[in-house]
């Protein structure tokens, strides 16, 4: 790579090198991985705005003293050492002249020194990605790809896309229409339950009966100033409220994952009063263990790229490109590779415009349509017989309110003149020669973990079972996740997938639950001043891989 190449690097990422902090790279012993490792460092790290106007010397001598770059380097081509492993090297390297003076304590001291063992959050270890994970190494091979049209056959099917099937006025009617249509489609899956097959309306019930079997639309949740759940349901011809009993601690636990809008069915004892009752039982209409199929090929689950912001990861995106193109990693990774002939995005493939308040700072390209002009450009070089599917996610230039239409053409022509790409609304279920998947970005997320204490973004695989156990890809009406009122809620569902592939988090995850495969693609891009308020760690550029029906977690950084 030439000087000048590597300061336009720099550049497009906001940063100025010092003149003796760019000699410093270019006489680097690998200039290019240097200069990656540090700008990651640089955009990540503690470092702000301001600090990248000019970039010294004695920053980066700053940085190779706490050993970064030199550990960001190895990780391209060497696995992480497990947690285990990194606490006996720590311990090793410890002696006694390292420990600093007293008085160089005390000008140290900050929060974190008060805090106690008890005090750090134990990290989650997703031990489906553990064990699946292998860092992809540098052993790139030189030839070109085929850039000729593909004569390979795909069994391929949009089964559910939702992109002209808007027919919403925004009136009452039809959010009365929406409602409606969910209530019945959840009755439908709920009443083949057998415990739900003799089911009373609330209208309906009367001084004779004791035990009742409903299926209800949860309106409200509250506690009692006992510490009770009182829950108060309604289906379409009246309202019950039914207490769940903290006495009872199972049934507590799922009454506490109950979220408003949500439709369940309720076994439960009556009480004097027709309009109170005391639950037994919470059913969700759940889904069935999903027999697993034959697969013969690869499926590349990929989501919040993010093109277009400063902290996109444009070389481990540039590896990714070149490694499912045969022409990087290890032969064995090269045969997965080979293999691959789907490429999904569930959304967010650029980074958007006015997304949150001065995202402008953020952005390297300004211009929506340029940012899918340079999406186009990787995309582009991706080889010919991989058919890559795209979900817009709420980053991208489609409507915000779910379900949310494909990315237009007026904004993505570019991505739209390859001719091996598909769009499709979010959510959308596709076919891929037999394998469905259910493709949906993820927003509710932020919804379901601020509804139910015990749910966080890290275990995203824990929302995603949630979920499917509800029927709903986003239950709750009216919070941070804006839902169109459509005549038909399209969110519901309908059929149980093969495999469900999320995103909008930024954290990858992996479970098999009931047969499903549960995916969440992670992202190329750092944590972002926002996640920072949030305390959440993305795990930028690992991608997830189901080969030949097996799991594989590929790691570009």
């Amino acid at each position: 790579m030439s000087a000048n190449k590597i300061l336009l690097k720099f550049a497009k990422k906001g940063i100025n090198l010092s003149p003796e902090a760019y000699n410093k790279v270019i006489n680097a012993e690998n200039p290019i991985d240097f200069a990656s490792s540090l700008i990651v460092k640089l955009k990540s790290d503690k470092f702000t705005s301001k600090d990248l106007v000019s970039v010294s010397e004695e920053t980066i001598d700053e940085i190779l003293g706490n050993g970064k770059i030199e550990e960001t380097q190895n990780n391209l081509t060497e696995e992480k050492p497990s947690v285990k492993e990194e606490k006996v090297e720590t311990e090793k390297q410890k002696t006694p002249q390292e420990e600093p003076t007293t008085e160089v304590k005390k000008e140290s001291l900050s929060m974190e020194d008060f805090k106690k063992e008890s005090d750090i959050k134990e990290k989650h270890v997703n031990e489906a990605i553990l064990e699946a994970s292998e860092t992809v190494k540098d052993e790139k091979i030189q030839f070109k790809r085929n850039l000729k049209k593909t004569n390979v056959e795909y069994d391929f099917k949009i089964i559910q896309d939702t992109s002209k099937k808007s027919y919403t006025s925004g009136e009452l009617e039809n959010l009365i229409s929406y409602f409606k249509s969910r209530y019945e489609k959840l009755h439908n899956i709920l009443s083949r339950r057998p415990e739900l097959r003799n089911t009373v309306k609330v209208a309906d019930i009367d001084d004779s009966q004791e035990s009742l079997s409903m299926i209800l639309m949860v309106k409200e949740i509250r506690s009692s100033k006992n510490g009770h759940k009182i829950v108060e349901f309604e289906d379409d011809t009246g309202n019950i409220s039914v207490l769940f009993s903290q006495n009872n601690e199972e049934l507590f636990k799922e009454a506490e994952k109950l979220v408003r809008d949500e439709v369940v069915g309720i076994i439960a004892n009556k009480s004097g009063d027709n309009g109170f009752a005391f639950g037994q039982q919470i059913i969700n209409p759940g889904v069935l263990q999903v027999p697993e199929k034959e697969m013969d090929f690869g499926i590349v689950f990929l989501s919040d790229v993010h093109i277009g912001s400063l902290t996109f990861l444009e070389d481990a995106f540039t590896r990714f490109i070149d490694w499912i193109n045969c022409e990087y990693g290890t032969e064995e990774q090269r045969r997965v590779a080979e293999d691959v002939k789907y490429l999904i995005i569930g959304g967010d493939i650029v980074d958007g415009i006015g997304v949150y308040p001065n995202q402008e700072k953020e952005l390297v390209i300004k211009d929506i349509t340029e940012q899918y002009n340079e999406a186009a450009k990787f995309l582009g070089n991706i080889r010919s017989d991989i058919k890559i599917i795209i979900a817009p996610g709420n980053h991208d230039a489609s409507r915000v309110a779910e379900p949310q239409p494909a990315v237009p053409e007026e904004y993505a022509k570019a991505l739209y003149e390859l001719d091996n790409v598909e769009f499709i609304s979010n959510p959308g279920i596709v076919s891929l020669d037999g394998i469905n998947v259910l493709i949906y970005h993820g927003r509710s997320f932020d919804d379901l973990v601020m509804a139910v204490k015990d749910f966080t973004h890290e275990r995203n695989d824990l929302l995603m079972e949630e979920l499917l156990n509800k029927r709903h890809l986003a239950p709750i009406y009216g919070e941070r996740t804006p839902l169109a009122s459509e005549l038909e809620d399209y969110l519901v569902i309908d059929e149980v997938p093969d495999v469900f592939h999320t995103g909008h988090v930024h954290i990858n995850t992996y479970k098999k639950f009931k047969g499903i495969h549960l995916i969440n693609s992670g992202t190329f891009q750092t944590q972002t001043e926002f996640q920072k308020i949030y305390n959440i760690e993305p795990t930028p550029a690992e991608v997830p891989v189901l080969h030949k029906g097996k799991y594989k977690h590929f790691k570009f950084l």
